[in-house]
């Protein structure tokens, strides 16, 4: 069985606060960041809505895709969850 791994946003609220992450476990990832399980930054703003998330086979791809979306402004990230989450939804349900 192949690995999957995610590299997620989250919000605090439309056009809110943001953070980038990378898991193989999406689920098990959002529950510890809506229980602030992990003290630091989503626990601090209140950044728990997933609203945007790609998919990989491949750890590297995926830490690669990470960096690059840390590194990108945030306009870039705000286009990006418009075009694929128009209304902000948090997408927790569909997995």
């Amino acid at each position: 069985m192949p690995n999957t791994y995610y590299v997620y946003i989250l919000a605090s609220k439309r056009n809110g606060t943001l953070y980038v992450g990378v898991t193989n476990d999406l689920a098990r990832r959002l529950n510890e960041h809506r229980e602030g399980v992990v003290p630091g930054f989503t626990k601090r703003y209140g950044v728990t809505r997933l609203v945007y998330y790609e998919i990989f086979d491949d750890i590297h791809a995926a830490l690669h895709r990470e960096t690059q979306m840390k590194k990108y402004k945030r306009e870039w990230k705000l286009n990006l969850i418009q075009q694929n989450n128009e209304e902000w939804k948090d997408l927790a349900g569909s997995l």
